[in-house]
């Protein structure tokens, strides 16, 4: 049994290492229909500031969940989208959404705190 609970341990961690923090759940959220410019994602998610939100983008690139791709428009726009590996996560963002949704009505909220 406690080779289940390291095992279990190792592959949560390995997971909140990709999609953990406060945002990226939400930026894939709002990737999750179709590809999406920065200014869009920004207007999505007005809270987050734009270091933060540089800085999500990079780390999701950088783990292959998103692409950047910069259109050839002037001025240069730049969209970002999932990448084939990163639809695998689409699945789950709706159970995850239904479980908040449960939770806030659980705690008698209607909104996030």
């Amino acid at each position: 049994m406690q080779s289940e609970q390291t095992d279990g341990t190792y592959f949560v961690q390995a997971t909140l290492k990709v999609l953990g923090g406060k945002w990226k759940l939400l930026i894939l959220w709002h990737l999750k229909d179709k590809a999406r410019r920065y200014s869009e994602l920004k207007r999505l998610i007005p809270e987050i500031t734009e270091k933060m939100m540089i800085q999500q983008l990079r780390e999701l690139e950088r783990d292959g969940i998103i692409s950047r791709k910069t259109l050839s428009e002037m001025p240069p726009k730049v969209e970002y989208a999932f990448t084939e590996y990163g639809k695998t996560l689409i699945p789950i963002l709706k159970p995850l959404c239904d479980w908040g949704q449960e939770h806030l009505k659980r705690k008698g909220t209607d909104g996030v705190d």
